[in-house]
């Protein structure tokens, strides 16, 4: 049997970092296997599913390349197909007209609460050998339930979990069409996965309870069973439920905050799956790597500063000119226009190594493409009377040199040993007065980056 797995988000907020781990391992089992990976929009939330819901998820599964093999396809689109399906159940005796007003129906759970019972639908519409229904009240449009079986279990075994046993008589009978006779998110679920040939369901623990009464409707349709997987939650730094101060923002805010897609996909990757003690893998090795028998089910813990090491690693290893593209856009939005000298490639070059983020690499270069602002700490600290003589000295050497980062360096050292000084104690300086802080890389490369004309402009503007 071929492999067919599905993605399937509801449109009502953006593609988070749950959803994404979830469309990340769905996809992976698919490859890993040669199978097909589907995606799927389950948009019957009318009142809630927005078409820039959509767009958002859109976005993150392109940014992520997490590409499907089918779809999108929208459950809105479908409507007529689930509602054949239900024609067919009614006719068959697995789905039955329910006149509960809304009102009955509060008084029951009401009732049961009082009661201390399980508040659940009691079947008072549902048709049984020898019951007699009431009259249908003419000013009621009905529900569609569906009649789910009273004795027995629904037994699976969860890929992810283990082997779930929920007794039938736990489960009501579930509402499968609205009063206005609109299908409700659980049936349309069922019938997609059956028409759609999905042999394994992997999704977040969330949907453990909607497992058992969609293995009985699927049942009642005559259809194959897929395998499910429920993958567990995610939790914040801090330990507690994920939030947005801590994860649970759109996968798009990476891209924002300066992530590139490769870290993130490797970090999801291990967010409750491992192969041994690796770290970093490519995703064809983690295709191939890929199984469900090394998903943890208990709660994964989402690190904040992990992702950003991984980040930091996808930046040193991809290219200049690859960055060069990202960065311009970056440096624009800090109001910072890329003129053709300095070189942007070789400037992030330069400073890629030192970068956990994009943004942080933009934020450190802007200072090559706009006068710096000095830290008037480091100014302070370091831009000291005595230490003024020799800074003049060094810029007279630099305006007759050969301009190389080797013939930069000489220089320095030379007043170094003329004032009897320490390298730092000249470097430190020169650093405030070049790029505003007293850290960056070797001074001597800025210096050739900048040129000569900027790097006189402005140790002379600084004195």
């Amino acid at each position: 049997m071929t492999v067919r797995t599905r993605f399937a988000p509801s449109p009502t907020g953006f593609l988070h970092i749950g959803g994404a781990r979830t469309a990340l391992f769905s996809w992976a089992f698919a490859r890993k296997h040669k199978g097909a990976f589907i995606l799927r929009i389950e948009d019957t939330d009318v009142a809630r599913s927005t078409p820039e819901a959509v767009q958002a998820i859109l976005d993150g599964m392109e940014w992520l390349g997490l590409h499907h093999d089918e779809g999108p396809f929208y459950q809105m689109q479908r409507m007529d197909r689930y509602k054949q399906v239900i024609q067919k159940m009614l006719a068959e005796g697995s789905a039955y007209y329910c006149y509960c007003t809304r009102d009955e129906l509060d008084a029951l759970r009401e009732s049961q609460m009082q009661q201390g019972l399980k508040p659940r639908y009691d079947g008072r519409w549902r048709p049984e050998p020898g019951k007699v229904l009431p009259e249908p009240p003419q000013n009621v449009p009905p529900v569609i339930r569906f009649k789910n079986p009273q004795d027995g279990h629904v037994v699976w075994n969860d890929l992810v979990k283990g082997e779930i046993s929920i007794a039938n008589q736990e489960l009501d009978d579930l509402i499968i069409a609205r009063d206005d006779g609109t299908p409700t998110y659980n049936f349309c679920v069922v019938v997609d996965d059956w028409e759609m040939g999905i042999t394994q369901v992997i999704r977040g623990d969330d949907h453990v309870n909607n497992t058992p009464r969609q293995i009985n409707m699927l049942k009642a349709l005559g259809a194959t069973i897929p395998q499910y997987a429920h993958l567990s939650m995610i939790l914040g730094d801090d330990g507690q439920k994920l939030s947005k101060r801590h994860g649970a923002v759109s996968v798009m805010q990476y891209h924002e905050d300066g992530y590139l897609p490769e870290a993130v996909l490797n970090y999801l990757a291990r967010l409750g799956w491992s192969h041994g003690d690796d770290e970093i893998f490519s995703m064809d090795q983690f295709c191939e790597w890929f199984d469900l028998d090394h998903i943890t089910p208990s709660a994964a813990q989402f690190n904040t500063e992990k992702l950003k090491w991984l980040n930091a690693h996808y930046i040193k290893q991809a290219g200049n000119e690859f960055l060069a593209k990202d960065i311009t856009g970056r440096l624009a939005k800090l109001g910072v226009g890329v003129s053709a000298e300095p070189d942007l490639v070789a400037v992030i070059g330069l400073y890629k190594e030192r970068a956990s983020t994009l943004n942080e690499l933009a934020e450190s270069i802007a200072y090559f493409y706009r006068k710096p602002v000095l830290d008037a700490v480091a100014a302070e600290k370091h831009l000291t009377d005595d230490i003024k003589p020799a800074l003049a000295k060094l810029q007279s050497l630099l305006a007759v040199i050969d301009w190389q980062a080797e013939a930069i360096h000489h220089a320095i050292n030379d007043v170094v040993a003329e004032f009897q000084l320490k390298f730092p104690k000249v470097a430190m300086p020169l650093r405030v007065l070049l790029t505003g802080i007293a850290q960056s890389p070797s001074i001597d490369q800025v210096m050739a980056l900048l040129g000569r004309d900027e790097v006189l402009a402005r140790m002379s503007e600084n004195k």
